[in-house]
């Protein structure tokens, strides 16, 4: 045989045992493209950082085992849901459970959760068994238990994780928490010089400021503060006594509670959001009002957002009596929402502005005071 043929006959030889490789074992392909990652999760820990970075639009398989066990103590009396051995789906929750903070708060004490990043306003969700969860923006993945930290002193044991990465997302997704920051076209000078720096009481006193600007229907606005978190407040005091009994009957944790009523345009918020801590809501709560502008952007409303974070407590210099006192770095408030909302993969378009008559410190209608570097938030929401 020359050595052409000999060659030929090599070649030849060479791709029929590749393609019979392919046809004999199709998984082993397949298990090659797919990413799978193991991790333990120790009952003892808050959070475990996987090291494992996704996409946004990521679709994660999880499949959990083992237990933990919370022993008992002296207050096993009164909070008898802090004892007891839990899977990854966690111990039912119970009255007591009224009285602690969990990050995922309708889920089991106990339970298996994850996040994507690390931040405060990082938005949990439940892990369980198994979920397959689909990655609402880019970061780094974080598994934990839903418990509180003296739990964490006290539990034993752990959860083996295994993750698959069924879909690695589009790579276009890849900034961390959201969109980069990108100037926006229809946000111009003259929009913003229509817009009114500070909302006011309703003996028209100036107040907090407008510090937030979102583009959206009012679908995509309700859509996007549910997707990240926030609730609708009570809109009054016969709400509230209601929602509270009926969130206890159902052993939820109580947030909606009211705020009061704060003028723009001429008329009162049309929604209310809070973003709080269980136990903790009457005093120290992330909260902001929202109002519809006459104003559109390529066609959709723009709605015009007053957001603070309550602190504490303090004397109403109106009327001497007692009101909430705010952050006063009041920035911090505008980046809390901006995480949180751009954290839900609804957000199309972020940038911050500066109007041309910026406000950088002020006090509020009962007279405490804020500061700001003046600029603005604009998210503009996904239209879909």
């Amino acid at each position: 045989m020359s050595n052409q043929k000999t060659r030929q006959f090599m070649n030849f030889a060479v791709l029929a045992v590749f393609i019979a490789g392919i046809f004999s074992s199709p998984t082993s392909l397949l298990a090659a493209d797919k990413k799978s990652y193991e991790i333990e999760v120790p009952a003892a820990k808050e959070w475990v950082d996987t090291n494992i970075m996704v996409n946004g639009g990521a679709k994660l398989r999880f499949t959990a085992s083992g237990t933990i066990t919370y022993p008992a103590d002296d207050t096993s009396r009164i909070q008898s849901s802090t004892v007891g051995t839990a899977g990854p789906e966690g111990l039912a929750r119970n009255w007591a459970d009224l009285i602690h903070q969990y990050a995922v708060t309708d889920a089991g004490h106990g339970a298996l959760i994850g996040r994507i990043g690390s931040d405060s306003y990082v938005q949990p969700f439940l892990v369980g068994a198994s979920k397959d969860y689909t990655v609402p923006v880019a970061g780094k993945l974080q598994l934990g238990i839903n418990q509180s930290m003296s739990d964490a002193a006290k539990a034993s044991g752990s959860f083996k994780v295994k993750i698959e990465i069924l879909d690695e997302g589009s790579k276009d997704d890849s900034n961390p928490g959201g969109p980069a920051e990108s100037a926006i076209a229809g946000i111009t000078p003259d929009l913003l010089s229509k817009i009114p720096r500070r909302v006011s009481d309703p003996a028209g006193n100036p107040g907090d400021m407008v510090n937030v600007l979102i583009v959206g229907t009012q679908a995509q606005v309700e859509k996007v503060f549910a997707s990240g978190g926030w609730v609708q407040v009570d809109k009054s005091v016969e709400n509230t006594a209601l929602n509270a009994i009926m969130d206890s009957f159902e052993k939820k944790d109580y947030l909606t509670m009211p705020m009061s009523t704060l003028f723009l345009f001429g008329r009162a918020q049309d929604y209310g959001f809070a973003h709080a801590e269980p136990v903790k809501v009457a005093m120290s709560r992330n909260h902001l009002r929202v109002w519809k502008s006459p104003l559109e952007v390529d066609g959709r409303p723009l709605w015009c957002i007053a957001a603070t974070h309550d602190i504490g407590f303090e004397r109403d210099q109106r009327n001497n009596g007692l009101t909430h006192k705010i952050d006063p770095a009041i920035d911090g408030e505008r980046e809390y929402v901006n995480g949180t909302l751009s954290g839900t993969g609804l957000v199309q378009q972020r940038d911050h502005v500066t109007p041309a008559d910026p406000l950088t410190t002020a006090k509020t209608a009962t007279g405490g005071e804020f500061h700001s570097d003046g600029r603005i938030l604009v998210l503009v929401l996904k239209n879909n």
